[in-house]
Parts: structure tokens; sequence; C-alpha cells
């Protein structure tokens, strides 16, 4: 098959096999477009896997260089599974230079076994961790000057500035 080879020049990453992979194949991302796709792997660090000149594997890792990594988005094309590489792939990410020191979570339906052989385990105390939906209505209460207020919705300006609309609330 040749030498599997792992990157994090974001120039290599084959975007349309990414983005037909994650929309067509996965069942975490289907039907995700390819716009969504292209800014999610602007704001993470991608591994892609590679054979040759063509891209077979794939991971990215969402994190603030310090505290967090969050590991999304591992596959592995069909014609080259059951090779190692989704093994080689996450000891890529976990031995990457920049995230030394740095708490890795991920989330899977599918591959427990790759991950716990890597050392993952499940959350100590998964009751202490809380997740937010997109979807849902906008409404947070906050504290501006000291009064209360509730955050209606938020919106940005072309100039990339940060508007929010409240009224006072009590």
């Amino acid at each position: 098959m040749g030498v599997f080879r792992i990157s994090t020049d974001s120039t290599e990453l084959d975007i349309p096999l990414i983005h037909r992979f994650l929309s067509e194949e996965s069942h975490w991302a289907r039907g995700v477009s390819i716009e969504l796709a292209r800014k999610s792997l602007s704001y993470s660090l991608c591994f892609g896997g590679f054979v040759g000149t063509s891209q077979v594997a794939f991971g990215r890792v969402v994190t603030d260089y310090s505290h967090l990594a969050y590991v999304m988005d591992v596959f592995v094309v069909q014609a080259h599974r059951g090779l190692g590489y989704s093994t080689a792939l996450m000891q890529a990410m976990l031995a990457h230079p920049e995230l030394q020191g740095v708490t890795f979570l991920l989330r899977t339906s599918s591959a427990q076994g790759l991950y716990t052989r890597l050392g993952f385990t499940t959350l100590p105390n998964p009751e202490r961790y809380l997740r937010y939906s997109p979807g849902r209505s906008i409404a947070v209460i906050g504290d501006v000057d000291q009064q209360p207020v509730q955050f209606l919705k938020f919106a940005t300006t072309t100039k990339g500035n940060l508007l929010t609309c409240a009224h006072a609330i009590g």
C-alpha cells in the first residue's frame, strides 16, 4: 500500500474528500455543508493521513493549546481500514509538541476500543459536564453595570463588532 505519512500542513488537505466522508459516510456529521466543513477545519489543528499523495485518513483537534484539546472527525477511508492508520493518527495528535500537557477529550459511539488502548478513559464525574446545543433560542441572563439584563440576540456587523440587544428585567 505504501508508507503512511501524517501531516498538519493544511494546504495538503483534500477538502472534497473530507467533506464527502463527513457529509455522506459519517454518522456524526451527515449532511454537513461544504461551507461549514471548511469553517470547522479553519478553526482546528488538522491531521491528514496520506499514502503517497492520496489522503486516506483525517482527524482534527479543537484546542486552546494550553488546557483543552477536543478530538473530532477521526476517520480512515474504507479501502485503507485495518492497517493501523487510525492508531497512528491518534498517536500523532497525542504526541504533537504544541499539545503536550493538554487534556484531551472526545466523544465516540463506535471506536471506544481504539481510544481506550491509547489511554482514554470515561469521564470521572460525567454529571459535572454540561453541553449546549445550537438551534435553541438564546436568552442569556447577565449583569451589565450592576443592572440585571436579558440578552435577547447577538449579531455581528460587517466589521466584526459584536452587537447585543438587551432590555432591563425586573
